[in-house]
């Protein structure tokens, strides 16, 4: 499978961004989807997923924000961020996944990764 991450750029605080992130080469709806971010200097951590039955999860930060979102027949899934915060500057990557639900968080298990798109909130 291979992903490629877009939508990326630099806005200021309280703007809202979309991203998106195209799969193609496999059986899209089959795979649960990430969205994990990396700031300058941290390490890589879980956003948001999307199970292939429906299911999805946030991490604290960006519940009530954000919102992840899929279209199986466009192999494609969104993370629109609202109001966001000079906290939420990061790269963002997609990923996809066919581990069980409750390891989702974990980048470790995600097979497939996307290039990853930057996103710079200026305050």
């Amino acid at each position: 499978v291979q992903l490629q991450a877009s939508g990326g750029g630099l806005v200021q605080a309280g703007d809202s961004l979309t991203l998106s992130c195209a799969a193609s080469g496999g059986t899209f709806r089959r795979y649960t989807m990430g969205w994990f971010r990396q700031a300058p200097g941290a390490e890589r951590e879980f956003v948001a997923a999307f199970s292939m039955f429906g299911d999805i999860k946030y991490t604290s930060p960006v519940k009530g924000r954000f919102t992840i979102s899929r279209d199986n027949a466009k192999n494609t899934v969104y993370l629109q961020m609202n109001s966001l915060e000079s906290e939420d500057t990061a790269v963002y990557y997609c990923a996809a996944t066919t581990t069980v639900w409750g390891r989702a968080t974990e980048d470790a298990v995600y097979r497939y990764w996307g290039q990853g798109t930057l996103v710079t909130v200026s305050s």
